[in-house]
């Protein structure tokens, strides 16, 4: 699949790839009203990565019901919208105008987004705010409930039990991890805000170890990403106990890696003998 925020709404990318080869396009974050965003700069370049703070710029959920979706029917590929928010209400009611939406069959929840009723600290962090959303959410939204988590936690097992406890259907991980880049010859920190997201093949070991670690403590499926530019990137994922992919960074290098990644895993799978991807999945000790 592609992950949220690198990949549009999916119709920017026709001319590289065929939607309907994509096991799941993740639309960017939506939001129940309309953000516009962090102020420039909001994205820059690291050592095996880039930083983002892009802050969530989108339409609002309506915009996308009346006008995205139409278009995104004829297109044949699979969509996810990726739903944030600023309180369990606001997740909630975003949720359950997508649910509406017959041909969108899962979302994934951005719970790394800040809590404007705790200061500010986002809701992945702890339990107690992880569980608030998915509650919310699960009692509005009867489809497929995926829910990304934010790798900015001392324990991401006991947050990933806390939201499967809530009735989250699947886990996405890993969001973006903290960073900072600075100017040295301007003496100031490079992005609008100051901090933003790390992504990229810098953060890969953390993504495994994350998803290994997940894989072994909830019963629902883990979805991994992180870092995966490569085929046996992928694999890596899948060994260590991931049943699915998201690719993102990489689509700003190569729009057609998803499909090339897609390929490359059907030939180490035939390479090795394999007759289903299940094979390899948390094979890892």
């Amino acid at each position: 699949m592609t992950a949220s925020g690198t990949f549009g709404y999916g119709l920017e990318f026709q001319d590289f790839v065929p939607l309907d080869g994509i096991g799941g396009i993740i639309v960017k974050g939506t939001t129940l009203r309309p953000r516009e965003g962090n102020d420039y700069p909001r994205m820059a370049e690291t050592a095996s990565g880039m930083l983002n703070c892009v802050g969530l710029q989108n339409k609002g959920v309506d915009y996308f019901c009346e006008h995205i979706y139409p278009q995104l029917l004829p297109t044949g590929g699979t969509y996810i919208v990726n739903v944030s928010g600023s309180s369990p209400e606001d997740y909630a009611e975003c949720a359950a105008r997508v649910n509406a939406l017959e041909q969108i069959p899962a979302i994934e929840l951005n719970i790394s987004c800040p809590n404007v009723k705790d200061g500010g600290m986002a809701f992945g962090v702890t339990t107690k705010g992880a569980a608030s959303v998915v509650r919310a959410v699960r009692e509005r939204y009867n489809k497929t409930l995926i829910v990304k988590l934010s790798p900015n936690v001392t324990d991401i097992c006991e947050i990933a039990r806390a939201v499967e406890a809530e009735g989250a259907d699947s886990v996405s991980l890993i969001n973006t991890l903290m960073g900072m880049a600075v100017d040295i010859e301007k003496r100031r920190r490079v992005l609008s805000i100051g901090t933003g997201g790390l992504s990229g093949p810098a953060v890969k070991p953390v993504a495994l170890r994350m998803v290994y670690q997940v894989a072994r403590a909830v019963k629902i499926p883990v979805i991994g990403l992180g870092g995966i530019m490569t085929a046996e990137d992928a694999i890596e994922f899948l060994m260590c106990g991931a049943t699915a992919i998201e690719i993102g960074t990489a689509n700003f290098i190569d729009p057609a890696v998803t499909i090339k990644v897609r390929d490359g895993i059907n030939d180490w799978l035939d390479r090795h003998g394999c007759k289903s991807v299940q094979e390899i999945i948390e094979t890892i000790e």
